[in-house]
């Protein structure tokens, strides 16, 4: 069974609506929970692509990433939960996990049970929520992973369209 329907949550996912670009995040994370990401990239067989500035690299360990001086190149790493869905996360804080998704990219419930699945294997992996912010909305988030649940759910109600 799916942790949401489109039907019921297609609002949050229009671009017009939400942005293009919605924060997605790990709040009180660690060095150790961004390690256990890229693991879990790795061990997923998800494609994926680590970059500093224009630079392809291999992916070093979440320390490396994070302690880069302030004036470095900003470093990313691309992962592909499918063929043409793209999350992208940057090495900014230690303690918070964020990336970034395209809504245009996650239309229709095939794309909602594909984002929903990447939640939830990262908030099981942490044991930790994962959360989306509108775009330029940080701190009220209008979906996540539930630990307790076990599964994505509403953290807001749908906007009637």
């Amino acid at each position: 069974m799916a942790d949401l329907l489109w039907d019921d949550v297609s609002s949050f996912f229009d671009p017009d609506l939400m942005g293009s670009l919605p924060d997605v995040r790990v709040p009180d994370a660690s060095v150790e929970d961004w390690q256990a990401v890229l693991d879990l990239v790795v061990e997923k067989g998800w494609k994926f692509q680590y970059s500093e500035g224009e630079t392809v690299l291999p992916v070093p360990r979440a320390e490396t990433a994070l302690s880069r001086p302030a004036d470095a190149e900003c470093a990313d790493l691309r992962v592909w939960l499918a063929s043409d869905v793209l999350a992208i996360f940057r090495f900014l804080d230690d303690e918070v996990i964020d990336f970034d998704v395209d809504l245009r990219e996650l239309q229709g419930q095939e794309r909602l049970d594909v984002f929903c699945g990447f939640l939830r294997e990262i908030g099981r992996r942490l044991g930790k929520p994962v959360l989306m912010d509108p775009e330029g909305d940080y701190g009220h988030p209008v979906l996540g992973f539930d630990v307790e649940a076990d599964r994505v759910v509403l953290l807001a109600e749908p906007l009637v369209m």
